[in-house]
């Protein structure tokens, strides 16, 4: 069996991670969406509403799964057999910081990454920015699933530009 993991914070999931989630369900047999947790870092949503958002998100794709994991992604890949990471890179700039990632997991364990260009229409979108733009009062209603948009505003609701 092809198992791969689409790991990431998805803090929100967004239609450019669910583009290549859907790419990569087309690939592989397995795809398991690997939510990352680090109590460290502050999120919009916690970890278990990412969770239900992603599950929500991929629940047309029978071969997709979601979990949630802390530590290294290296270890999650060996606990799950997981032998493959499929990221999706929007820039150049994303390659240079992603290509020593995956130097560095593979020297931690046998997994490769497959790295996926974003579709052209998604390659400027990134949860932080979705995040920012929301906050200010803009509609990024076409970036998000339509939940995900209603979390969304529901969440950041009072925030709109010059208000605390």
């Amino acid at each position: 069996m092809r198992r791969v993991v689409c790991p990431g914070s998805f803090d929100p999931v967004t239609n450019g991670h669910l583009d290549v989630v859907g790419r990569a369900a087309r690939l592989f047999d397995e795809v398991v969406v690997a939510v990352g947790v680090n109590k460290s870092k502050q999120r919009l949503f916690s970890p278990e509403e990412r969770l239900d958002m992603l599950r929500r998100a991929c629940s047309d794709w029978a071969n997709v799964r979601v979990e949630g994991f802390t530590g290294l992604l290296t270890d999650f890949c060996r606990a799950h057999d997981v032998h493959a990471i499929v990221k999706g890179l929007r820039a150049v700039s994303d390659f240079d910081y992603e290509l020593q990632m995956a130097q560095m997991n593979a020297s931690l364990t046998d997994v490769e990454t497959v790295f996926m260009p974003t579709s052209p229409e998604w390659s400027f979108l990134a949860s932080s920015l979705v995040k920012e733009v929301a906050t200010f009062g803009g509609d990024v209603s076409g970036l998000v699933p339509d939940f995900v948009h209603d979390l969304l505003v529901a969440r950041l609701g009072g925030h709109r530009d010059g208000e605390s």
